[in-house]
């Protein structure tokens, strides 16, 4: 069964310019922009000069308009990269990471499941947790990772959902490794075969 209240589960902060900072990093997708822009006006109201030095990298929706750039090109950052999938815009924040110099902030705001995916590669960069600030914000979708096989399947709003790699239904646990960037999905009729819970959308 689900236990809420787990400790293993993120709690996220609204985001907060960092003025020690030299450098900024911004991650952002979907209804993220709006928290990054936030982020922005609180560094050009403190040191205006560090816009020059911030970097956004940002995934629209598909619900949103063109033009995605626009608001942070207003808002006179010194580079702004959109992207047309996660895949692709981690790809780059692993090269930005890969030539940061001290002094980088990151700032990531979405989704957990894509926050948690870039939290993973902060890590992975020996970033600590005074450098990184996230705002989790849109959908509360899941990555499941799946204790049988090791697969992972995206996007999981559902109590019990088929793995992609086993097809096992799997109960969606509240535990959450932040090594895996996911929450573990264990078989949910291992001990009586297909007597199945009903469906119930849980993560909207």
């Amino acid at each position: 069964m689900l236990v809420t209240g787990i400790k293993s589960k993120p709690v996220y902060a609204p985001l907060e310019a960092d003025g020690g900072g030299r450098f900024h990093v911004m991650l952002g997708r979907g209804v993220g922009r709006e928290p990054l822009l936030r982020v922005i006006a609180g560094i050009a109201a403190a040191k205006p000069d560090a816009l020059a030095r911030t970097r956004v990298l940002y995934l629209p929706d598909s619900a949103q308009p063109d033009g995605a750039a626009a608001p942070f090109t207003a808002a006179r950052v010194g580079a702004v990269e959109i992207f047309p999938g996660a895949e692709r815009l981690l790809g780059r924040f692993r090269e930005v990471l890969d030539g940061a110099l001290m002094g980088t902030r990151l700032y990531v705001a979405g989704p957990e499941s894509f926050i948690g995916l870039a939290m993973k590669i902060a890590l992975e960069f020996n970033l600590n947790k005074d450098e990184i600030r996230a705002e989790e914000c849109g959908t509360r979708a899941r990555r499941v990772y799946c204790v049988h096989c090791r697969a992972t399947t995206e996007d999981v709003r559902t109590n019990i959902a088929p793995c992609v790699g086993c097809a096992r239904w799997l109960l969606v646990r509240d535990h959450y490794s932040r090594r895996l960037a996911a929450y573990m999905g264990v078989m949910v009729d291992a001990e009586a075969p297909g007597e199945r819970p009903p469906v119930v959308e849980l993560f909207p």
